[in-house]
């Protein structure tokens, strides 16, 4: 795992929250029920839904640019199959949200994710901050 799954998953579960997002429009917008859906934007399972939209595709576009990274930068990198792996478990902040508003699930998910894609984040650019000045320079030429 060198950073091409999380490109592939990343669009994947970015399509998928794209889609969960037409829902949430129709919910809004369609929906027979409209007004109560509207009348509950800031709380209650509207307020959830929109924050694991929200959340399921920043988390997949980071997936997307950490894979981008670790591919590019995999020779100059240590750690980058564990960063790569953290950064996909992190896609289950998102999920675990969803699993909490419709299974009623405990929120596991949500920490394990959270906790994840932080340290994925975190470890990643303190890989970088230790990368010499000098490969960078030298990419430029």
């Amino acid at each position: 795992m060198n950073g091409k799954n999380n490109i592939a998953v990343g669009f994947f579960v970015m399509g998928l929250f794209m889609m969960y997002g037409f829902l949430l429009i129709y919910l809004r917008d369609f929906a027979p029920d409209k007004q109560a859906w509207i009348d509950s934007y800031s709380t209650g399972k509207h307020f959830e839904t929109r924050l694991a939209h929200v959340h399921g595709n920043l988390f997949a576009f980071l997936n997307i640019l950490i894979g981008y990274l670790l591919l590019h930068f995999r020779e100059r990198l240590s750690n980058v199959k564990a960063i790569s792996w953290l950064a996909l478990v992190g896609l289950l902040m998102p999920i675990g949200i969803l699993a909490e508003v419709y299974l009623g699930a405990p929120p596991v998910l949500v920490l394990v994710g959270a906790i994840s894609i932080i340290i994925s984040v975190m470890w990643l650019g303190l890989s970088f901050y230790k990368m010499k000045q000098g490969i960078f320079q030298n990419m430029n030429k």
